[in-house]
């Protein structure tokens, strides 16, 4: 057996060593630019150059060492005719939580003022928020969104989600389909973006549904920044409709130093470092899904290329 990796960041030695401890009777290889043949029984990809999609016909299975499917759906019809698979988890979903948390309870907690207040020797105590007041919502309760409520619901926080099938959730106020979007969006003085990025979630939060939050909302975006219009998030923030952002993810990574979010004090941003991929936990996951699936054996995490995700 024969398994490829490749990482737009290089980084594979480590993964090839992994894997090799966890399946040592497979030839583990990578791949370069400008190598002519990928022939394998299973692929292992973050970020793949589209050289190395055409090489992959034979492949029996691709599978993702990462968290979301972007950017490999993005080749839509060139890639081959074999299971994409996602990882379930491997360790994201507890960094995710701890991301999302620490980010409401900063703006509830109005510790981004008193660091401001601090930095010019104020000593100020603000009147606190009321938490019956302070409902959070979550866009996306896969495993990582369902994760993130886990972890608010000890606050004490109203809770919101919104998905695109109906889900039930103890002490979660559901909505799901297009149709209860703008619902949700006005009851909600937190939102947390965890969707997958997909055609019909591009742009999804332009100025009219960002719009649509209460004055003083608040935007946390962990997803992907194509989720968000920044044009109209930064109009929206400025014309104080909008309290401010935490973000995480953006259009164009690295961030582009001539940006106007670098200007903007009431935008807190980080890069991209929401939910680092755990490695070992990652391969000693897509090692059993490969031990599965060549005993005939189903696996979980398989990507649907129609919903993409």
């Amino acid at each position: 057996m024969r398994i490829l990796l490749y990482r737009a960041d290089g980084k594979t030695e480590p993964w090839v060593r992994d894997f090799s401890e966890a399946l040592p009777k497979t030839e583990v290889v990578t791949w370069q630019e400008g190598d002519r043949s990928a022939q394998c029984d299973y692929a292992v990809l973050w970020s793949p150059p589209a050289a190395l999609i055409g090489q992959l016909s034979k492949v029996k299975a691709i599978f993702l060492a990462g968290a979301g499917v972007d950017a490999i759906l993005k080749f839509g019809d060139a890639l081959p005719d074999a299971p994409i698979i996602r990882l379930g988890d491997a360790g994201m979903a507890v960094q995710m939580a701890e991301y999302v948390t620490h980010a409401v309870l900063r703006y509830f907690r109005r510790f981004d003022e008193y660091e401001k207040q601090a930095r010019r020797g104020i000593w100020a105590p603000l009147p606190q928020y009321e938490k019956k007041d302070f409902s959070v919502g979550v866009l996306g309760m896969g495993v990582l969104g369902s994760r993130a409520l886990r972890a608010l619901a000890d606050f004490g926080f109203p809770l919101r989600g919104w998905s695109r099938t109906q889900k039930a959730v103890d002490g979660v106020a559901c909505f799901s389909g297009m149709d209860s979007l703008d619902e949700f969006l006005a009851g909600t003085r937190v939102l947390v973006c965890m969707l997958p990025l997909t055609p019909e979630t591009t742009n999804l939060l332009d100025r009219g549904r960002l719009s649509m939050l209460p004055k003083g909302a608040y935007l946390i975006n962990v997803a992907r920044g194509a989720h968000v219009a920044e044009p109209d998030l930064l109009t929206l923030i400025r014309s104080d409709h909008l309290a401010g952002a935490t973000l995480d993810v953006f259009r164009n990574e690295p961030l582009p130093a001539p940006h106007p979010f670098w200007e903007e004090p009431r935008i807190s941003m980080t890069p991209h470092i929401s939910a680092l991929t755990v490695r070992e936990d990652s391969v000693r996951q897509i090692a059993a899904k490969i031990k599965a699936l060549e005993n005939d054996e189903p696996v979980a995490d398989v990507v649907d290329r129609t919903r993409g995700y």
